[in-house]
């Protein structure tokens, strides 16, 4: 019998509602540097974006903005960051309860995020236990979505081909990554009127969905390791 299919899970907007805090604060933040932004820019445009990519399309719109100074309003802006996390982040609806479903199947978090963004998120929602070490930050493996080697890095370290990992992933930059890794993807769509999923990812609207998307999928390879 084939093992449990690899389930990796993006964490912002996909596991833990951290993305209207850290709209928030890059709006603050940004716009004190002379870099007009705000939260609904990072919503409509730039969700799961990495930051210095904001960051370069801003200043190649408005002017650039002095490097030093830039590298303490990232500093600040994270520490305060990680501080509204820990007392004000929930989890996204529906994700506790699928996950608890899912137990049994290997299971990792693949962020854009720092490592320890990844663990204050997962700490502050409870979900931490369930994943153990098996965070994999962009910062850490050094290239981020939408490049898919963030995917295979995550995918090599958890012991699973491509072929035999799921991504869940909720911003478009993950979609696309995990696409051209060579991984089934899940796009956990919550704004169908305004976004579309691309030719090739399953759609779902909500958490709750997941654990039956799963299923299937694993029926599916039964049914093809017995024909």
């Amino acid at each position: 019998m084939a093992r449990p299919l690899c389930l990796l899970f993006d964490c912002d907007g996909t596991l833990v509602d951290s993305e209207p805090l850290l709209a928030d604060e890059m709006s603050a933040s940004l716009t004190d540097a002379g870099l007009p932004f705000q939260a609904s820019d990072y919503m409509g445009e730039f969700r799961g974006a990495r930051f210095r990519h904001i960051v370069a399309e801003l200043e190649h719109r408005h002017g650039c903005v002095d490097p030093e100074r830039l590298d303490a309003l990232e500093c600040r802006m994270r520490a305060n960051l990680n501080r509204r996390l820990a007392s004000e982040l929930i989890a996204i609806d529906g994700a506790s309860e699928a996950l608890a479903a899912l137990v049994g199947h290997p299971m990792g978090v693949v962020s854009n995020g720092p490592e320890n963004k990844i663990r204050t998120s997962l700490e502050a929602t409870g979900l931490s236990g369930i994943f153990g070490d098996h965070l994999f930050s962009a910062y850490t493996a050094k290239c981020w979505k939408p490049d898919p080697c963030l995917f295979h890095h995550a995918a090599r370290l958890m012991g699973f081909a491509p072929e035999e990992c799921v991504v869940i992933d909720d911003a478009m930059v993950g979609v696309k990554g995990a696409l051209a890794a060579g991984m089934t993807v899940i796009h956990l769509n919550r704004f169908p009127d305004v976004e579309e999923t691309p030719p090739g990812a399953i759609m779902i609207s909500n958490m709750f969905q997941l654990p039956t998307v799963i299923a299937h999928l694993e029926s599916g390879r039964a049914m093809v390791a017995h024909a």
